[in-house]
């Protein structure tokens, strides 16, 4: 069953919980002088605290504070699932809850809930306290079936993720089943195309949409976390390898200089050596390597001259230099 609980470190203040006449001037001032963030009406926490936390923890928190106020039951659905799943996604988070309604019976989205009227019969979905939550291969159906191609395939690759700490949160013949079993036919080509290319492989949001974009740019299909054999003994496997350019690719992502958990007890600059070493090793295995960061995917044009100045092959001219992707 998915997780309800929030961290021990994040304290929580309720109004319900302040007594029969709580005093809203405190809040209000509080409110306005930043001191503390508005989770959901009626539950607040300590701004710092707040904005400390991850993206995706924030928008858990404001699913578990919102449900609780819910009247009714209901079906937690698309990207609220997702945050609760621990699927993460490309860009902002929505600002209000998502959930599923019966068909038909969609009612209005408030400032706060999004009401999906999509239906809630034999749908997949597990039990959370009181309410339904869809499983992580519904939510990922549901969500490619409003998102755009990148977004959706980083879904779908974020629920089959194989090395995920705990296994992959579904199977591609789970996908495959929900999609052919949906009774509605809107979205079903978004869902099929980002199926088609989706993958166990990557290990990062980043990847998956290098991955998309790569093809995009007219790149050679490349193999992912191909394993390379290191001097010292150890194996490298890469985020991109072109066989027949002997080529590697790899996103340089900031988070394994900055994550403690991906640091293992190292500090920024022991991981920024290794990660030298582990480049340096496997330049000398190969033709070429090639690295790029996130402002590279919002300038596609950068990515495109990054591979074909350092020799990787495109089958498409360059894209303008004034194209910028959102996230």
């Amino acid at each position: 069953m998915p997780e309800q609980a929030r961290p021990a470190e994040l304290e929580i203040r309720r109004v319900r919980d302040l007594g029969e006449r709580p005093d809203y001037r405190k809040v209000r001032r509080a409110l306005e002088t930043a001191r503390v963030h508005r989770i959901s009406p009626g539950a607040y926490a300590p701004n710092s605290a707040w904005q400390a936390l991850p993206p995706r923890e924030r928008h858990r928190l404001k699913v578990v504070e919102a449900t609780a106020r819910m009247q009714h039951p209901a079906v937690i659905s698309h990207f609220a699932a997702a945050s609760v799943h621990g699927i993460e996604i490309l860009g902002a988070w929505p600002s209000r809850i998502d959930v599923r309604v019966a068909a038909g019976r969609g009612g209005r989205s408030s400032g706060l809930i999004r009401r999906h009227g999509i239906g809630v019969v034999d749908v997949d979905a597990l039990d959370w306290g009181v309410h339904r939550i869809t499983t992580p291969a519904q939510t990922a159906i549901d969500i490619a079936a409003v998102a755009d191609h990148e977004l959706a395939v980083v879904v779908f690759d974020q629920v089959l993720w194989a090395r995920r700490p705990g296994g992959a949160l579904a199977t591609m013949a789970e996908l495959r089943m929900l999609a052919e079993r949906r009774s509605s036919p809107k979205g079903a080509a978004r869902i099929r195309r980002a199926l088609e290319v989706a993958t166990s492989l990557s290990d990062s949001v980043r990847e998956s949409q290098s991955r998309v974009l790569l093809k995009r740019l007219g790149f050679p299909e490349p193999v992912l976390q191909h394993p390379f054999q290191l001097p010292d003994g150890s194996t490298a496997r890469t985020d991109f390898f072109f066989p027949e350019q002997n080529h590697v690719g790899e996103f340089d992502g900031i988070g394994k200089y900055l994550d403690p958990e991906l640091l293992q007890g190292r500090s920024p600059e022991a991981a920024l050596i290794a990660e030298k070493d582990r480049a340096d090793a496997i330049s000398r295995l190969v033709g070429r390597v090639s690295r790029w960061r996130t402002p590279n995917l919002r300038r596609p044009r950068e990515l495109y001259d990054i591979l074909i100045a350092d020799g990787l092959p495109s089958s498409l001219p360059p894209p303008p230099r004034s194209l910028r992707l959102p996230r």
